[in-house]
């Protein structure tokens, strides 16, 4: 057995060993109770496909496909930062994509329209600057 042999076996096996993981994350991303798995589990694939093509590259030869791993790694890091900044939701007092910064659970008004917790802090306010 040459050594081009036994690096044709060990690129083979490390393709079907990522073949098998990609199928594992992908059910992953299915099933996943949280949005957070889902994302994370996409993070995933395409890091497992990166890797995949850098493999075949090395396998066949073919350097062109070395730009074509780099270029889907940027494309997969860019859908996960939408995807993270769209799906998870923004924590009190972190800023927002226009510089603002969201208002905490208190100040917030309440979607019923009804007095809530803002006037309640208007009050306590008041109080406080009056000494009662």
């Amino acid at each position: 057995m040459s050594i081009d042999t036994a690096y044709h076996y060990l690129f083979l096996g490390a393709l079907i060993f990522l073949a098998v993981l990609i199928g594992v994350v992908l059910i992953r991303s299915v099933i996943g109770p949280r949005i957070t798995d889902r994302i994370l589990s996409i993070n995933m694939l395409g890091t497992m496909c990166v890797c995949s093509i850098v493999i075949l590259s090395r396998m066949l030869d073919e350097g062109y496909l070395l730009d074509v791993a780099l270029i889907y790694a940027m494309i997969s890091f860019v859908a996960v930062l939408i995807l993270a900044s769209v799906y998870i939701p923004l924590k009190d007092g972190r800023r927002d994509l226009t510089g603002g910064i969201f208002p905490s659970e208190e100040e917030r008004e309440p979607a019923d329209g009804k007095s809530g917790a803002h006037e309640k802090n208007a009050e306590v306010r008041s109080a406080k600057k009056t000494g009662r």
